[in-house]
């Protein structure tokens, strides 16, 4: 009896976690169709009633190619400099990220790897609150469509499975065009043009640098701080995405012509190095300062 116990019970298990990984959410239909209301939306709207508010939703679906090539460049450069290279998750913003020490070629034959690997666990268990995770644009993707912004290990390793399947099944441009059109820009505003129009009057095709770069500053905190709501807060690092937007790299999906001289294009200073931005009124998360000009599409 104990024998069959020890046979079926790591069966059970392997058998829950197949049933678990293939329940997870398949993007597949997202090839031809484009997404209704996002988990993120339905829990900024529970957020709200639970408030005794009511959140008004506002969103307008466009094509990538009626978003400005400044925005999406702008996303690109702020959030994940490395989106037209890796399948899904950026294993080298991750190591950085959390202090991994072993061979890029893990193994867990490999004691030093294994050793690493405790290193970096320990590591996160000591500065949870700091770590950020690195995520890419589509995990951040899978987040916004399928899940909430809850960071439990649970939720990052269901978003890893999800990214990896948005990958499979769709091109670089299309999940870029699904994020850009879902992310969240302020309180109620989903999607680029929506954001454009609420804080430029403007759709999002005719977006200038500065306020493309203005839109994707807001990304890590559209809540807290965005053009209309404590923008010093993100001034700092909407200037480090301008000084950023005119670097080259080998992927040309997305270019970035010189914009016309007016009043939304305001010359830009040299760029801030990470360590001299004013504590008081940066809201920069690490990982954003370390994207290298190199490594961004042209």
């Amino acid at each position: 009896m104990v024998k069959r116990l020890l046979v079926a019970f790591p069966l059970a298990l392997v058998g829950a976690v197949w049933f678990y990984w293939l329940i997870l959410p398949w993007p597949l239909t997202l090839r031809f169709r484009d997404p209704g209301t996002t988990a993120l939306m339905r829990q900024r709207i529970a957020e709200a009633r639970a408030a005794g508010e009511e959140l008004e939703i506002h969103r307008e679906w466009v094509p990538l190619d009626k978003i400005s090539r400044r925005l999406r460049r702008a996303v690109i450069v702020a959030e994940d400099g490395n989106f037209y290279d890796h399948a899904g998750v950026d294993w080298n913003a991750l190591r950085e990220e959390f202090r991994y020490r072993g061979d890029d070629d893990f193994s867990w034959l490999d004691l030093g790897d294994v050793r690493a690997l405790l290193g970096s666990l320990r590591y996160y268990l000591d500065n949870r609150d700091r770590v950020r995770g690195r995520s890419t644009i589509t995990q951040q993707l899978a987040k916004n469509l399928y899940f909430s912004t809850d960071r439990s290990p649970v939720r990052k390793i269901d978003e890893y499975f999800v990214a990896r399947r948005l990958e499979w099944f769709l091109s670089k441009d299309r999940i870029l065009e699904l994020y850009l059109n879902v992310v969240e820009w302020g309180p109620g505003i989903f999607g680029a043009e929506a954001a454009a129009r609420h804080y430029f009057g403007r759709p999002a095709a005719n977006l200038s640098a500065d306020q493309a770069a203005a839109l994707a500053a807001t990304l890590p905190h559209p809540l807290t701080s965005n053009p209309r709501h404590r923008p010093g807060r993100m001034e700092w690092r909407k200037r480090l995405i301008l000084s950023r937007m005119g670097g080259t790299g080998p992927v040309q999906t997305v270019p970035l012509d010189p914009a016309p001289a007016g009043p939304d294009d305001a010359p830009i200073g040299d760029p801030i190095p990470p360590d001299t931005a004013p504590p008081d009124t940066v809201d920069v998360p690490p990982d954003t300062a370390a994207v290298p000009p190199d490594t961004i599409p042209a």
